[in-house]
């Protein structure tokens, strides 16, 4: 049987040990896989079909069950299996990330084992200290469909779920994580990924990586505790929905299959982190380990920085001499704004194009060549919205019209599947893109799974119930906030756009009623301006948003200053406390320079912040802290000064819903804040 190069190329290798195995038992049918630290370990089982156990400090935390790919042509991968061989593999890797939104430099070690079957496919599992992957692998160059993917997920009675419910399949993804026992939820009921389950020893979060070409996976409540995998099935036919038909479709008919395929193919990593150390959910990067290779190698013309962008704040600026709008004088404004705070880009949202259709030429009161060509005297660079139907119908002309006008990228929005040509069109938008030199930003999307790691110029999606929603809604709390890095953000980068100016407590100090109301075009954010301001070093986000309107930020200068000191960008990531939905502390280092972003949820806190990750010499630091009546307004704060070496330990505050966030450069070099 021929063997299938696993892409290797992607790593630096630089130890591997090759161990042909014997099964565990007598039956011959069971393989154990340890982690290098041997503190996490599975057992698989090959019998009438394949599952296997995962161990946490030696006690069982879950089972996988019921692996197999029904391929068609009387062909079901995993069922009644048999072995003709097994490997072990110990490899340690080492990867420099293009685009670094976590650590610019990747190293670690996993242990690797690699079934071989009769009817030419494998399995492949990698057992890492932080968690765990397998991946179906076809070598059967006559499979051409996959009529459904089973796997099944059981976990330990009393374990319970960060929920991210759907309702449908077709869907933003952009959820709540509802926090509820595992036996609480419905059969039948079902969620996008990521999801965490806490069971008890440990938690456990699930995504995908490597999601090329495939459909996205969905689970759905199966039993008592146990999860099946779900998958959209592959779209024949879709026509206009009766609301908004310009982005939104009814998927009027569906194939009885969920891909089609051409052969030889490596499926998506099912990826599971374990740990029983919260902070590990934020520093992973398994997602990015267990990506393929980028197919851009000169990538220095992607360039990320912060967006002065419009639609949150509804072109909402005021105390001017001309009408606010979708006009050339407000974009002027924008760009000007931006190039006097170094912001690197201004994105035109919706209404710029002369319909959501066409989107060849601006609206009547906008000349975008004209704007894209003023920006760049600013050294601002123009990204324009558009809707993902229109780009889909016809990506290279549209692309190559904005490129010609001088565009730095686009924003796609409204995508609202996962199905294999919508995981497709992702990347084929993508490439396109690259060629052209555009950046691409993905809303209204699935979450981050590996395509960013084959096109970095891919440099955020959505998929995150962000900022946004507060112009309708008050799902957006300090609880909710301190919850996504942990789960959402183990994806990739997420684009929250965060920034909002106009922040409210949770309830009035006097009153204790209510204190907050969503306005769609003069929205507010609940928690406290540190709070916002923290986010900027706690969301991983290449491309970031600047969410409010240009005439609030230039009434907050102060704050305004401190946000454009913090990069977009990270080459280390280091999380000093964290508890899921309660509160984090993380540390990111770009260059020499250290940035340190905490917040709480709505209990306020005390946190002791030990410095020894800095290097040595001194450091000035530049901090901002919730003010002290910022349990009364959240919009107070301070701003202050101090200085710390690594043997500092320094005392932080965060009021409720509050936050805290610093920016610490060697005392040899100007702070620009000072």
């Amino acid at each position: 049987m021929k063997s299938l190069n696993l892409k290797r190329s992607r790593y630096y290798l630089f130890m591997v040990f090759i161990i042909f195995v014997s099964p565990l038992s007598s039956s011959e049918r069971a393989w154990e896989v340890q982690s290098p630290d041997e503190h996490l370990s599975i057992i698989v089982d090959v019998d009438e079909d394949i599952s296997f156990i995962v161990k946490y400090e030696g006690i069982e935390v879950m089972d996988v069950s019921e692996i197999m790919m029904d391929v068609g042509v009387g062909l079901e991968l995993g069922s009644k299996p048999v072995v003709l061989k097994g490997i072990v593999e110990r490899l340690s890797e080492k990867i420099s990330v293009q685009v670094p939104h976590k650590d610019a430099i990747v190293e670690g070690a996993f242990n690797q084992l690699i079934l071989d079957f009769k009817s030419d496919y494998q399995l492949i599992f990698r057992v890492y200290n932080d968690g765990l992957a397998y991946r179906f692998m076809s070598l059967n160059p006559q499979i051409e469909t996959v009529y459904r993917e089973d796997m099944r997920l059981s976990f330990p009675e009393n374990s319970s779920s960060f929920f991210p419910q759907e309702d449908s399949m077709y869907s933003h993804n952009e959820r709540l994580y509802i926090n509820k026992m595992v036996s609480e939820i419905g059969e039948g009921e079902f969620c996008s990924l990521p999801v965490m389950f806490n069971v008890g020893k440990a938690k456990i979060l699930m995504t995908e990586a490597s999601l090329h070409n495939y459909p996205g996976m969905f689970l759905g409540k199966s039993g008592k505790n146990s999860f099946d995998a779900q998958f959209p099935r592959y779209v024949l036919e879709t026509e206009p929905a009766s609301w908004d038909p310009d982005r939104n479709q009814i998927i009027s008919k569906e194939a009885d299959y969920i891909a089609r395929i051409f052969g030889e193919r490596a499926y998506p990593w099912r990826v599971f982190i374990v740990s029983d150390d919260d902070r590990v959910f934020v520093e992973s990067n398994l997602v990015t380990q267990l990506s393929e290779k980028s197919k851009i190698p000169d990538a220095d013309w992607i360039k990320p920085g912060l967006v002065a962008w419009d639609w949150y704040n509804s072109n909402n600026i005021y105390g001017v001499d001309f009408e606010a709008g979708l006009n050339q004088e407000t974009y002027q404004y924008y760009v000007d704004f931006a190039s006097e705070n170094g912001i690197e880009y201004v994105i035109l949202d919706v209404g710029w194009s002369k319909s959501t259709t066409e989107v060849l030429e601006g609206n009547e009161n906008l000349d975008v060549p004209k704007l894209i060509k003023y920006a760049k005297t600013k050294n601002v660079g123009v990204i324009l919205w558009i809707l993902w139907k229109p780009l889909d119908e016809s990506p290279d002309n549209i692309l190559k019209r904005y490129s010609s006008w001088g565009a730095a990228g686009i924003k796609v929005d409204f995508m609202q599947r996962n199905d294999q040509y919508m995981v497709g069109s992702y990347e084929n938008i993508a490439r396109i893109a690259a060629g052209y030199k555009l950046l691409v930003n993905y809303h209204g999307a699935f979450k981050p799974a590996g395509i960013e790691r084959v096109w970095p110029n891919v440099v955020n999606y959505e998929g995150v119930q962000g900022n946004e929603h507060n112009k309708w809604s008050s799902n957006v709390t300090p609880e909710h906030n301190v919850t996504i890095p942990f789960i959402r953000m183990a994806a990739g980068p997420l684009d929250f756009t965060p920034g909002s100016m106009v922040n409210m407590n949770r309830v009035d100090y006097e009153t204790g009623g209510l204190n907050y109301a969503a306005f769609y075009t003069r929205p507010m954010s609940l928690g406290t301006r540190a709070h916002q301001v923290a986010m900027y070093v706690t969301y991983e986000a290449p491309l970031q948003m600047m969410s409010d309107s240009p005439t609030i930020y230039y009434k907050e200068q102060e704050t305004v200053d401190f946000i454009t000191e913090i990069p977009t960008i990270w080459h280390e990531t280091i999380v000093l406390e964290g508890s899921v939905s309660n509160y984090i502390v993380v540390a990111r280092r770009n260059g020499e320079d250290w940035y340190i972003g905490a917040m709480t949820d709505w209990t306020s806190r005390d946190f002791d912040l030990n410095m020894s990750f800095l290097s040595g010499g001194q450091f000035q630091m530049q901090f901002m802290r919730d003010g002290e009546n910022a349990a009364r307004n959240a919009q107070d704060y301070k701003v202050g000064f101090d200085e710390v070496t690594k043997d500092s330990k320094i005392k932080i505050k965060l009021s409720s819903g509050g936050g805290w966030v610093a920016i610490l450069k060697r005392k040899d070099k100007k702070l620009s804040l000072n």
